[in-house]
């Protein structure tokens, strides 16, 4: 295993702190040290959403303050073991695991309403069938309540057409294939350079690639967009050392 140069590190580095001021945290020299991890003992929160297609959906949420981690995968039908081309009655959905003491759950659903068209009978957009329907994933009766009253909500700004997103209890949640995970990272092969090529567990368990899944499918907000963008050019400007083999 080749050892990473102080350059590549320190360009690893740079862009963890550039996401996490990003989302929030408090960076050395901004009055207060990086927020930690969950205290030990402590579980992420996990919510699980359908709204379409996975590689986007995953996106949407992985530039939130909070967000530790994302992936996708495959709820709300009865077959076991679902694949990507093998679903049955199961919808493409995307497993959010959160700090919520930085995000709260009603953040996570408006996000969630934000980020498709739940009056869309059969699909979004282009996609078109069962596997892309909308689906609030509730774990208890709280979030129960809570997606029910953003779902009334969101139905009385318009009552010419009927919300179809349905809310259900989570079942089983099966992890989709390790291609379909950080899809629109993956098409930018550089971002994967600059992580120091990660592997495939690595990659779906780390925060900074959720942060930057999100910055490739460009639904980080402008400021932060921005701000990485910058950061990256000045990297590659530099000419610092790529990591390419782990």
């Amino acid at each position: 295993m080749a050892s990473p140069s102080a350059a590549t590190v320190a360009a690893v580095t740079v862009l963890v702190f550039l996401v996490a001021g990003a989302s929030g945290a408090r960076l050395p020299g901004r009055g207060g040290a990086v927020r930690g991890p969950l205290p030990r003992g402590g579980a992420p929160a996990t919510a699980v959403f359908a709204l379409g297609s996975f590689w986007r959906s995953e996106a949407a949420f992985g530039c939130l303050p909070g967000v530790i981690r994302t992936s996708v995968g495959y709820a709300g039908g009865s077959k076991a073991n679902p694949e990507y081309r093998n679903l049955a009655d199961h919808a493409e959905c995307v497993k959010v695991e959160y700090d919520p003491r930085l995000i709260h759950y009603k953040q996570l659903l408006e996000v969630f309403w934000k980020s498709h068209d739940p009056r869309d009978v059969f699909g979004q957009g282009p996609d078109v069938g069962n596997q892309y329907r909308s689906i609030i994933f509730t774990n208890g009766t709280i979030e129960a309540r809570l997606a029910a009253l953003t779902k009334e909500k969101e139905q009385a700004k318009d009552r010419s057409s009927v919300i179809t997103t349905q809310i259900q209890p989570l079942g089983v949640f099966y992890p989709a294939e390790p291609e379909h995970q950080k899809f629109e990272l993956k098409r930018k092969p550089f971002l994967l350079q600059l992580m120091g090529n990660l592997p495939e567990e690595e990659l779906i368990a780390s925060t900074l690639a959720a942060k930057l899944n999100a910055y490739a499918a460009e639904l980080c907000p402008a400021n932060t967009q921005k701000r990485i963008s910058s950061k990256i050019d000045e990297i590659a400007k530099k000419g610092w050392p790529i990591l390419r083999e782990i």
